[in-house]
This record gives C-alpha cells, sequence and structure tokens, in this order.
C-alpha cells in the first residue's frame, strides 16, 4: 500500500493520480495507524514552509513521519515535501523543519532583465546527476522535469544529492540517503521521465 501524507497540501490529488496511474493503490491520509502500515510514504507539497510545519504539527504528523523513518519505510517527499525534511528556509525565518537531513532551504537568485531569470522557477529545466540514486535507473542525464518554486536546497552534505539543475545557482534537485528520497520537481507532472522516476521509488524492495 502506498500511503501520501494528507496535510492539506496543494499537489496531493495529482500526486494520487500518478500512483493510480502506474498500478499502485494509493490512500490520502493523515491517520497514523495508516501511514505506519504502508509500504512505502510520499509527503507531497505546495506552498510556504511555515505554514506547512504548522498543518504537519496540528495533524500530529511529525512524529509519524519521524517513526517511518526509523523504520526504513522508502519515503519520497515532492517539491515542499523536500524542503520540509531539512532544518530550516529563508521563506520562514525562525521556524524549524523536520531536521530528518542536514541542510538550508534558500530564495533562488534575483535574475537581471538580460538573463530572463525568474522567480518563481517554473517550467522544465534538464537534471544532471552529480552520482546516480536510485530513483534515476534508466533515466538519461540530461532529462528535462518540471518545477515550481522561488526557494531551493542547499544540502550540507553533498554526497546526498543525486541530481540538480542550475538555474542562476547550483540548486540540489534531488536527494537519497537510506530511505529518505525527496525531489524538488514534480514528477507527476514531468510526463514520461517523471513517471519513470515515480515507477523507480514504487519498485523500491521494501
Amino acid at each position: 500500500m502506498i500511503a501520501i501524507i494528507d496535510y492539506d497540501a496543494g499537489n496531493i490529488r495529482s500526486v494520487e493520480k500518478a500512483v493510480d496511474f502506474l498500478g499502485n493503490k494509493a490512500i490520502v491520509t493523515r491517520e497514523a495507524k495508516e501511514l505506519l502500515s504502508a509500504d512505502k510514504v510520499i509527503l507531497p507539497g505546495v506552498g510556504a514552509f511555515g505554514d506547512a510545519m504548522k498543518r504537519l504539527t496540528e495533524y500530529d504528523l511529525i512524529g509519524v513521519i519521524r517513526e517511518l523513518v526509523r523504520r526504513g519505510t522508502p519515503f519520497l517527499g515532492i517539491c515542499l515535501g523536500l524542503q520540509l525534511l531539512f532544518e530550516s528556509s529563508e521563506e520562514s525565518p525562525g521556524v524549524q523543519g523536520l531536521g530528518l537531513l542536514k541542510g538550508k532551504i534558500r530564495r533562488l537568485p534575483e535574475g537581471s532583465k538580460e538573463e530572463g531569470r525568474k522567480i518563481p522557477n517554473i517550467g522544465w529545466n534538464s537534471l544532471s546527476f552529480p552520482t546516480k540514486g536510485r530513483l534515476f535507473e534508466g533515466v538519461p542525464e540530461g532529462s528535462f522535469v518540471y518545477f515550481v518554486h522561488s526557494y531551493y536546497l542547499d544540502a550540507e552534505d553533498k554526497s546526498i544529492v543525486k541530481a540538480r539543475i542550475d538555474y542562476g545557482t547550483a540548486v540540489d534537485a534531488s536527494v537519497e540517503s537510506g530511505n529518505l528520497f525527496a525531489c524538488q520537481f514534480h514528477p507527476e507532472k514531468s510526463s514520461e521521465v517523471g513517471l519513470k522516476i515515480l515507477r523507480n521509488f514504487l519498485e523500491l524492495p521494501v
């Protein structure tokens, strides 16, 4: 069973549809018993870092997430779901993230008019692979995926970074550490490449 954490995030239904399309039954839940009995868990997210941490706290989900990670359940964060796994974000000063991985979420740098780089970064960017992660088995380097974000991960331990893009700075676009996986981009909106990445997660051994 695939569980998607329900904390009123914006892209939950699109993730659910993608998982179902790939032949897996997804449940959307915030019930601890259902989450802890799942084979794999996905934390999606669109919105503000501080608001998301507030909702995770209100729904008593922080302890559940920590327990899932402790048990070794394969866990995938998507977009804001990636950012929440880390320590803090410049978007919400003073708000602590889950702190499951070390690193900061920083504001994307403004671009000049000549550069044509806008904030937020909305659109397709090509991935480079510093080291190949399990999510990217069978995915060629240079593949394009879809981003919507104004803040980006600067991971403290660069060995966990499995994909990057350049957007005025090096953006750590995907990480893998043990049973923790995360993508700043939206695999559920990234056409065949995104579905392949999502399928790789769903087919991980448990």
